[in-house]
């Protein structure tokens, strides 16, 4: 078993945001989650970007805006090649908004567009294979594919990164097959009698993504963090300068969409599973 928390081919394994202040951002993510931060980027070398951690482990990054692109967190999907895997998007239809390039020796990243206009990255891992800490409070819970049409959705992205679609009755369940298996190999070891406990979906143990239909505007990858209390955390989040923009109780979760003081949207997700 592994200590260090790696991600095979096709599984989203990274989440970062690009902001126009990168210091505010880092002061309210710092409040709002318990985040502390080191520059990934030499004191000798130009630019910055933030590695945030929790509890010693690395979650997230902040870096600054490149030019007139969007403020939002970024989702990276794990590959192996990163240049094979940029022709390969071509290939089905997307564009390359950034060609493949060397993230100094963390890896080797290319910025991606699907055919619907979702962005998404990817990440062919070095010396930094993705987070180190998820699923707890204050940490990267879950990225979620917004789309209008999920058949071309399924299309697009299923044979580039081996994903399957489940429909689990309330919603979209995207899995990547022989993950759960490798979390139980390394991190994980007790992985499928947890949720079993609680009766989770079929096949859960190799989720790493949802489908979530969107009725009208941009398909987006949009990116959910783990709270201990929704309630507490919104509340937080407005004190510090963002915005509930709305809030939903399910069978599984309590959760507050927030969008940031500089824009980026984003969910805060408390886990109530349901009493068996």
């Amino acid at each position: 078993m592994s200590d260090e928390r790696t991600y095979p081919a096709g599984v989203p394994c990274w989440v970062d945001t690009e902001q126009p202040d990168v210091d505010a951002a880092r002061d309210f993510y710092a409040s709002l989650f318990g985040w502390t931060f080191f520059d990934a980027i030499p004191a000798d070398a130009p630019g910055t970007y933030l590695i945030a951690s929790l509890d010693g482990a690395t979650v997230a990054a902040i870096g600054p805006s490149q030019g007139d692109a969007p403020v939002e967190w970024n989702t990276y999907i794990a590959v192996d090649d990163a240049d094979a895997s940029a022709a390969a998007v071509r290939a089905a239809g997307g564009t390359i908004a950034l060609d493949p390039v060397d993230a100094g020796p963390g890896g080797r990243l290319a910025a991606c567009v699907d055919p619907r206009g979702a962005r998404f990255r990817l990440w062919q891992p070095r010396r930094r294979p993705g987070v180190q800490l998820a699923n707890a409070p204050g940490s990267w819970n879950f990225s979620d594919l917004h789309t209008t049409d999920a058949t071309a959705a399924t299309a697009f992205y299923a044979p580039l990164f081996g994903w399957e679609f489940d429909d689990v009755g309330f919603a979209t369940l995207i899995r990547r097959p022989g993950y759960g298996d490798h979390l139980a190999a390394t991190v994980d070891p007790g992985i499928r009698e947890r949720q079993d406990a609680i009766s989770a979906p079929p096949g859960f143990a190799d989720a790493i993504a949802w489908l979530a239909p969107l009725t009208g505007g941009q398909d987006h990858w949009h990116v959910s963090f783990t709270v201990a209390s929704r309630d507490d955390s919104a509340a937080t989040a407005e004190k510090l300068g963002a915005v509930v923009l709305s809030s939903e109780d399910t069978q599984w979760t309590k959760s507050a969409l927030i969008r940031d003081p500089q824009g980026a949207q984003l969910t805060l997700s408390q886990f109530t599973p349901p009493a068996n």
